[in-house]
């Protein structure tokens, strides 16, 4: 695989206001959570038990669940995971979900590559890649035959981490596919090709879909094994989960008989609040066996993380965000690893 040769423009405008409110006396919990000795922990936890906050609480646990992390093990599977991460609507972590997944897998030893087929680009913002108008990209995939190899760009920040990028020619692809041959199955073919090849060693594909279930959608669930569903934790996020599974189902019944549901993502989850409990409880209800235990709170970094070409996996690795991300990518592993042994995964 190829690797970009320019280094991506990052703004500065996040981390110079989140200088401000550092040099206001107010410090996130991230960066105290970063700079905790064993001996303030130990110090913090004597104090817990005794009714301490609910900042010092969950500070403690999110640097007793980074270092437990540090000692696990992330299995990797015997032949690689497609992933199609997917949510029609938008603003549900979707593209957050990807990147940082895709980084802590990679960050443990797994080679990763994540495509994105997203027109917006974000996937490949997130992990440092260029793609700017003209940049060999899944457009040139899927419209003009190109090898998967050929448009591939290693991660600056990551070694075994690579991005397929998305540039806004993507824009047009939908209305573009419709007259192609094969056009459900064009990154099927492609990713194939590549599997056969230059990238048969991956780990882990995942699979960036935009918002919508158009025929980018279509085309990654087709070549793809699992769906990937990240769920805000609010009402509206619940509201497109029944025409997602649907069309889940259409696809499996007509394209793919291999596609299921395998995981979902709790997002954006603030454990103060009734309404996000409430989510998190409905979901699980419905999703006992694809919902994963572990949460992803609301975090600045996880946020800003973006703006600075990277992850928050190597933005900040002892952020609560990055934390919790390495957390999912450790209960993919081991469930995908689980599967693989009962024979689910074939």
């Amino acid at each position: 695989m190829s690797e970009s040769t320019d280094s991506v423009q990052t703004t500065s405008a996040i981390s110079a206001s989140r200088g401000g409110a550092q040099r206001a006396g107010v410090p996130s919990m991230e960066a105290v959570s970063a700079s905790v000795s064993r001996e303030t922990l130990d110090a913090f936890s004597s104090l817990s038990a005794d009714g301490g906050s609910p900042l010092a609480n969950e500070m403690i646990a999110t640097e007793r669940l980074r270092r437990e992390l540090e000692q696990s093990d992330f299995p990797r599977p015997p032949r690689t995971r497609i992933f199609a991460v997917s949510n029609q609507k938008g603003g549900v972590g979707k593209t957050t979900t990807t990147v940082n997944v895709a980084a802590a897998l990679a960050k443990r030893g797994a080679n990763v590559l994540v495509i994105d087929a997203d027109p917006q680009g974000n996937a490949s913002t997130a992990l440092g890649v260029e793609h700017r108008s003209g940049t060999p990209s899944i457009y040139d995939v899927l419209l003009d035959d190109v090898p998967m190899h050929k448009v591939a760009q290693r991660c600056p920040d990551v070694p075994t981490l690579w991005c397929v990028p998305a540039t806004i020619d993507l824009a047009g692809a939908d209305i573009e596919l419709v007259s192609v041959v094969r056009r459900e199955f064009r990154l099927h073919d492609a990713l194939i090709d590549l599997l056969d090849g230059h990238g048969k060693r991956l780990d882990y594909v995942f699979i960036d879909c935009p918002p919508s279930l158009g025929l980018l959608t279509l085309n990654a669930m087709v070549v793809a094994q699992e769906i990937l569903i990240p769920i805000q934790c609010e009402y509206y996020a619940l509201e497109g989960l029944t025409q997602l599974i649907r069309t889940v189902d259409m696809v499996r019944k007509h394209l793919n008989k291999t596609l299921e549901v395998s995981t979902i993502v709790l997002t954006m989850f603030d454990g103060r609040t009734n309404l996000a409990r409430e989510v998190a409880h409905e979901v699980r209800n419905h999703f006992p066996a694809q919902t994963l235990e572990q949460t992803i709170p609301r975090s600045v970094r996880v946020s800003e993380a973006p703006s600075h070409g990277q992850t928050v996996i190597t933005h900040d690795p002892h952020s609560s965000g990055a934390v919790a991300y390495t957390a999912v990518a450790r209960e993919i592993a081991k469930r995908g690893a689980a599967a693989f042994n009962e024979g689910e995964l074939q």
